[in-house]
């Protein structure tokens, strides 16, 4: 039998009895850790493995003649197809079929060259726009933009649909293959036409891609009724994370905080191990902080060695970006802590990945198990529900005001763009007399002032040019955090 062709087998056996193996001793389940026993390398894979190894490999394998069948399969494609074909394509298209049977967004195929972007993302940085995305019911979907990232600064939210990058439909496409078409080199630009909920029209959106830090970890310090409060932001949880929290939360307690606001909003995750480490500061070993779940309903709980909670009162903000590990900080915070969740309902992701290596550099990320929370929840596909909802003010939530070179909104007119621009108008403190898209007199005067202050002609009318300026001021007020309610009420409500 032909090395390359047992070689396949193996690959496609791993691939669909995977599943099958042991639980992993204590479920350090990193995304960057991998297996280090019973790898096949390049190297090995160059000689020869007869047919009675392959049976001994094949062994456990319930149906051999469904493997016999794919084997078939490729000989006959190999040897009888109109155009010569890539044996290596093949085998990827067979491996990513398996994995797209499962219908789990969160299990994936690498190939070499994204396993090396993956890793890399992990550990320091990356090129790119910096927004989280997953597959959503087969649509390429933003989970969250990253701090200070293009995506962030271009208005880009959760739950914004992708539908083409630089006017190439990302329809059909696997996950990894959109997301490499997204990034690129620093500097560059990239067009995104994006579908928004509750929008009718796709919106297009210009960003330039920037090296994106993994900085993943911002402290201050508020004043709330004369006590001094500390509030951390974690961002993702990368390598480092949990170091520089815990490096953050000494110099907030050196600084005599009297509470503790967590935010982990926009937050889309990251690795497992870095989560915990986090809550074992915060949970105490009569608790567990989290349970994970196996394939056969089995459950494993894990505990801290932590013998005393803090002295202080700890709020954690979330929203619809918070996800995965965010979520598993939330809702440990929330049964076990005793802390209020202040925000909106999180994102939803409850499960648990392992990446596993394929011998040749490329990698599949499967997924093994569920997380549940302390008292036993799975939050998947529900999110985590905030103690104390709060939602942001209304300008928050508009959309970038899109318009042809020669359009122009003005008075007289009703239409959704207007509506938008006045609720945009309302947040910067401009009164557009009403809000529901009919452009009045009062508009004209709101619109005017403001282009009076920003050193445009004043027309009374939204053309172009004012268009992008309403949506820049917008996301300067927003990134300020002058008018952040949900921050403000976590604040107020560690000292009721």
């Amino acid at each position: 039998m032909n090395i390359k062709k047992s070689y396949i087998v193996l690959i496609i056996v791993a691939a669909l009895f995977i599943g099958a193996l042991g639980s992993y001793a204590g479920v350090k389940l990193a995304q960057s850790e991998q297996p280090s026993s019973n790898e096949t390398t390049e190297d090995q894979a160059s000689e020869e493995i007869t047919e009675e190894q392959l049976n001994e490999l094949t062994a456990g394998v319930s149906d051999t003649e469904s493997i016999s069948k794919v084997l078939q399969a490729l000989n006959t494609i190999q040897d009888n197809y109109l155009e010569e074909v890539d044996e290596s394509e093949l085998i990827e298209g067979a491996v990513q079929g398996m994995l797209d049977t499962l219908e789990d967004p969160y299990s994936v195929y690498m190939d070499k060259e994204t396993v090396e972007e993956f890793n890399h993302q992990i550990e320091s940085s990356f090129e790119g726009i910096g927004a989280e995305v997953s597959m959503v019911e087969g649509k390429v979907t933003i989970i969250a933009p990253i701090k200070e990232s293009p995506a962030e600064e271009a208005g880009l939210k959760p739950n914004d649909q992708i539908l083409k990058v630089n006017d190439e439909s990302v329809e059909g496409l696997e996950l990894y293959d959109a997301v490499s078409k997204i990034r690129g080199e620093q500097g560059t630009e990239v067009v995104l036409e994006i579908q928004r909920p509750g929008v009718t029209d796709p919106i297009t959106v210009e960003l330039i891609r920037d090296d994106i830090p993994l900085e993943t970890v911002y402290s201050e310090v508020k004043e709330v009724d004369g006590k001094k409060a500390g509030i951390i932001e974690i961002t993702s949880f990368s390598e480092k994370t949990a170091d520089r929290f815990k490096e953050e939360l000494i110099s907030l307690e050196d600084e005599g905080i009297e509470g503790l606001v967590i935010d982990v909003r926009g937050n889309p995750g990251g690795l497992l191990p870095v989560v915990e480490d986090i809550l074992k500061v915060f949970i105490t070993k009569d608790t567990p902080y989290v349970q994970i779940e196996d394939r056969n309903g089995e459950k494993s709980r894990y505990f801290s060695e932590l013998e005393e909670p803090k002295d202080y009162p700890i709020n954690v903000l979330i929203d619809e970006g918070s996800a995965s590990a965010s979520e598993i900080l939330a809702v440990a915070m929330k049964e076990a802590g005793n802390s209020e969740v202040v925000g909106a309902t999180s994102f939803g992701k409850g499960t648990v990945q392992q990446t596993i290596p394929m011998g040749d550099g490329s990698t599949i990320k499967l997924t093994l198990f569920k997380w549940l929370s302390p008292d036993g929840n799975w939050i998947n596909e529900v999110g985590v529900e905030p103690t104390i909802e709060v939602k942001q003010p209304d300008y928050f939530y508009t959309n970038p005001i899109q318009l042809k070179e020669s359009e122009t909104l003005a008075f007289n007119q009703s239409n959704e763009k207007i509506a938008n621009a006045q609720t945009m108008l309302k947040g910067l403190d401009y009164n557009p007399g009403r809000e529901d898209g009919f452009y009045s007199q009062e508009t004209v005067e709101a619109v005017k002032q403001y282009q009076a202050d920003q050193d445009m002609d004043v027309t009374g009318e939204i053309n172009e040019l004012t268009a992008e300026r309403l949506q820049t001021s917008i996301v300067e007020v927003i990134r300020s955090g002058e008018d952040d309610r949900q921050e403000t009420r976590a604040l107020e409500a560690l000292f009721q």
